[in-house]
């Protein structure tokens, strides 16, 4: 049985991608979110949660046991080598775990949402298209502050760790620009999935005459 088509969604720091994937599981898309799946690694139990709490001690846990985010951003935030370390911890466990569900979706195409998408390269093949969702820089420094309470500076420097918009663009097969309303944002939506179903139908057709 041929896995369904999978698109890579992703885009800057609020740039609108919780509204996007939200859209597409409310039109039944399974929707394969790789936040969801940084946290389940992490779960009390869960092999990843005792490698994290091996490298960086105990203080990254809270008085319940579990992962104390803010701490553990805390400590690697200024600290690359740390970042680097936390990331080789938690980027395979990810991926596998991402891979699983999508092996278990059903459907013509699923959305696997990935933030770090273009930072990791076009030697990553785990799609077979990507979707930007594109937002101004000046708009995701509002949204951020508004957000999260963000200074205007924190909220640059987030930006500039991440991949350019330049390069998430040049990446791009598709591009959602989201610097209207939220309702245009979800209108935006429904027309790709209906273009996306037709790839999809067509893509399968060709993979069966081979």
């Amino acid at each position: 049985m041929m896995r369904p088509l999978r698109i890579g969604l992703t885009g800057g720091i609020a740039s609108g991608k919780s509204t996007v994937t939200q859209r597409f599981a409310e039109l039944g898309v399974p929707v394969i979110d790789a936040d969801v799946a940084s946290r389940s690694v992490v779960e009390p139990g869960e092999p990843g949660l005792a490698q994290v709490v091996q490298r960086f001690g105990v203080g990254v846990l809270d008085e319940r046991g579990r992962l104390d985010r803010r701490a553990l951003r805390n400590l690697i935030f200024k600290d690359s080598f740390l970042r680097q370390a936390l990331d080789a911890i938690l980027h395979p466990l990810i991926r596998a775990q991402m891979e699983r569900e999508a092996a278990a979706a059903k459907g013509p195409y699923v959305v696997m949402a990935i933030p770090l998408l273009v930072e990791a390269g076009s030697s990553d093949k785990r799609v077979d298209r990507v979707l930007v969702v594109d937002a101004e820089e000046t708009l995701q420094i509002q949204r951020l502050q508004a957000r999260d309470g963000s200074s205007a500076e924190q909220a640059r420097a987030i930006l500039v760790s991440q991949a350019s918009r330049a390069a998430r663009l040049a990446a791009a097969d598709d591009v959602l620009s989201n610097s209207g309303t939220v309702a245009e944002l979800r209108q935006a939506v429904d027309r790709l999935h209906e273009q996306y179903l037709q790839l999809a139908q067509t893509s399968s057709s060709r993979r069966d005459l081979t």
